[in-house]
This record gives structure tokens, C-alpha cells and sequence, in this order.
């Protein structure tokens, strides 16, 4: 294959493209399903063989909402106090402990859902969310392909089995950029609203402030700090106190000790210390790659390209630059895959285009069973297909 055939736009022979993307979303999808429904038979998935909750990332929220409508959500924050809770919510011991690592506003959230049965919050916040971020990624592609292309991306039963947000930082995460230009405020608004993740949001200053965003910043800033200010009036000032307090705790027993398995982190730092390096050499890895891409983004949205290379880097970049990812949170990369689609789907597709997808994807689905760095393996791919269309993109369009 020439240079040349791979950058020149192809069509699909047979199938038009768009139904071709809804089929293989709708085929995974149904295939989640039905691995779902087998893990349950078996004793893996909500219930264990006894009928007993089977303890998930999502436990750590209810437990922290129950703490919360008793008047102690101060008490999230301490391990000992949150592990006991979180027994209490299951009804038995396990012999983990998922930890409560949210700022004091995502407190709200954790009451509403603890206000209901544990199985029913669980099945609500998963169905609630994946609905909020399918009608994003419809949004984007501008009809139902939109709504198959998230049910079928592969993080998404990674999320699913995990009870864990990835769908409502990909929802806020794809808002933000779906209204960036016709809706600045409201895009602010969902921007601020992503601050109950702020290590997803690392990027957005630097990119919106390139772009000259302003009415953007504001909104967000303002949504941000009347969620503190609401949170710090019902839940106490203690609960920031608490925040404050153990974040850098939690980063040295996650990111340092590796307590959550360094495998498991789908970053930069993770990909190191999980083969050996060290933890200075792992920050300096991280901090030169956060380098570089906030450098490129911020060329990137300073330049005359399309709006859609500009939003798809941006949200695989957010997924680089932070040291603590999983690969729940791969959900966000959906985001850009959904921008790149929707410019493929208006200007031709190329032969890098379908192969890396394909191979993103099938990297994020083999995840569980190859103890690396997958997922970030993943981004990157997605991240060089963006470049490689922000590269040709002038080319194309004097084509």
C-alpha cells in the first residue's frame, strides 16, 4: 500500500457507512448482553452464588450517600468509617475496600442514590447514565448511529461491570464539546459540572483560553463554584477539611505503593511502574507526554482545521495527561471516536481510519485478559489518527 492510498478517502463497496457502524454497534451491544446475563447466571454479576451483593466500584458511592443522609458524609473521607458503611450497604464483609475520592459536590449525587434499594440505585445510576451519554454521542453524530455507537463501544461493559461514572464524565465531557460552538453557556455549564472528576479536566483552560472561550471559562468557573459553595453549606466545611486532607493519601497509596494494582491504570505512570520503572522515571514520563500534548492542543485549536480533529484530540488527550485512569474511564474516548466519525461520515473514510479504530476497539475489549497498558495503547492510536487527519486536512481540502 502507497502513502497515498492511505490518506485518499474510501467508501464502503456495499453497505452505506453509517449502517455499517450502527450494525456492529448494535452486534456488540447485544453481545454485552448476553456475556452479562451469563456472568449473572454464574454468580459474577450483581449477585453472587449465595444471592449476596457482590461488591463493585459503585458501593464506595452508596455507602458515601448513606454516610452523607445520616449527617456524617465527613466520615466518607475516613477509610476505616467508609469500609464499615460500605459493609453495612451489601449486608456482609468482603475483603476490598473502594475508596471515596470525590470532592464533597459529587455528595449530592451519592444522598439521591442512597435514598433507594442498593440493587435498584446500581440498576438506576448505570441505565440513567448510559442513556445521558448515548444521547450525547447522538447529539454528535446527529442521529441513532449515535445512540448504537455507545452501546457497542467496548468500554462500555467495562463500565457496566465495574458500577462505575464513566458514562457521566463521557456525557459532561461530549456536552461540553457538542455546545461548544452554538452554546457556549451551556457547554460552560456542563463543563462545570465535570468538576466532580477535575483530573478530566485539565486540558479544557488551556484549549478554551487557545480558542478565546470566554463567555465558556466563566460559566464553568461559576458552575463550579456554586456547586462548592452548596456542598459546603449542607454537607459542612469539615467535608473539604476531609478532602483536603486525604487526596494526598490516597495518591500515594494508588499512584506510589500501587495499592490499586499499577496494572490497572491505563496511563503513562501506570505503563512504567507496571514494567518495573521506577516513580521518579514514571513522572517524568508522564509529565513530558502531559507536556507535549497540552503543547500540540493548544497549536492544534489555535489552527484553521476542523472543529471535529480539534474536539476528537482533546478528549483523547484528557485521557493522557492524567496519571489516574481506567479503563472505565475509556468511556471518554468514545467522545473522540464519535467526533472523528461524525468528519469520516461528511469527507470519506481512509484505510487508517477503519484499521485504527478497529484496533482501538479490540484492544479496550481484550483488556481484562492482558494485564498492561491496553487501554492507553488505545488512546494512542485514536490520538494518531486524529494527527494524521489534522495533518492531511489542508491537503484534502485543497483536493
Amino acid at each position: 500500500m502507497t502513502t497515498s492510498s492511505a490518506i485518499t478517502p474510501i467508501v464502503a463497496p456495499r453497505l452505506p457507512a453509517r449502517r455499517l457502524i450502527g450494525v456492529i454497534g448494535l452486534a456488540l451491544a447485544f453481545g454485552y448482553l448476553a456475556a452479562l446475563a451469563g456472568t449473572y447466571l454464574q454468580g459474577h454479576f450483581l449477585l453472587d452464588a449465595e444471592h449476596r451483593l457482590i461488591a463493585n466500584d459503585f458501593v464506595d458511592v452508596f455507602a458515601a450517600g448513606k454516610l452523607a443522609l445520616s449527617g456524617h458524609g465527613t466520615d466518607a473521607y475516613d477509610w476505616t468509617l467508609h469500609k464499615a458503611a460500605e459493609m453495612r450497604a451489601l449486608g456482609h464483609d468482603f475483603p476490598s475496600y473502594y475508596g471515596w475520592h470525590y470532592p464533597p459536590t459529587f455528595l449530592f449525587v451519592a444522598a439521591a442514590l442512597a435514598t433507594m434499594p442498593y440493587l435498584t440505585a446500581l440498576l438506576g445510576w448505570l441505565v440513567a447514565t448510559l442513556a445521558a451519554y448515548a444521547a450525547v454521542l447522538r447529539f454528535i453524530l446527529g442521529d441513532r448511529v449515535g445512540i448504537l455507537l455507545a452501546l457497542g463501544f467496548p468500554a462500555t461493559i467495562w463500565n457496566v461491570t465495574a458500577g462505575q461514572n464513566g458514562f457521566l464524565t463521557a456525557a459532561l465531557f461530549g456536552g461540553t464539546l457538542g455546545c461548544l460552538e452554538r452554546w457556549p453557556a451551556l457547554a460552560g455549564l456542563f463543563l462545570g459540572l465535570l468538576t466532580y472528576k477535575p483530573q478530566f479536566g485539565l486540558l479544557f483552560p488551556l484549549v478554551l483560553i487557545a480558542d478565546r472561550r470566554w463567555l465558556t471559562i466563566m460559566v464553568a468557573a461559576l458552575t463550579a463554584l456554586v456547586m462548592a459553595a452548596a456542598s459546603w453549606l449542607v454537607f459542612g466545611g469539615a467535608s473539604w477539611a476531609a478532602f483536603v486532607h486525604w487526596m494526598p493519601i490516597t495518591s500515594h497509596v494508588v499512584l506510589d505503593e500501587g495499592g490499586a494494582d499499577w496494572n490497572r491504570l491505563q496511563s503513562l505512570f501506570g505503563l512504567v511502574r507496571a514494567h518495573g520503572g521506577s516513580e521518579t522515571l514514571a513522572w517524568l514520563v508522564q509529565g513530558a507526554g502531559s507536556v507535549a500534548v497540552a503543547i500540540w492542543l493548544f497549536g492544534l485549536w489555535r489552527k484553521a482545521v476542523p472543529y471535529e480533529l480539534k474536539a476528537a484530540a482533546l478528549a483523547a488527550g484528557a485521557l493522557i495527561v492524567t496519571p489516574y485512569v481506567y479503563t472505565y474511564d475509556l468511556v471518554v474516548l468514545a467522545v473522540a471516536v464519535a467526533f472523528l466519525l461524525r468528519l469520516a461520515l461528511e469527507r470519506g473514510f481512509t484505510v487508517c481510519d477503519v484499521a485504527a479504530l478497529a484496533a482501538a476497539g479490540a484492544l479496550i475489549l481484550i483488556y481484562p485478559y492482558v494485564r498492561s497498558q491496553l487501554g492507553l495503547a488505545a488512546v494512542a492510536i485514536v490520538m494518531a489518527t486524529v494527527a494524521q487527519r489534522a495533518f492531511t486536512a489542508p491537503r484534502m481540502a485543497s483536493t
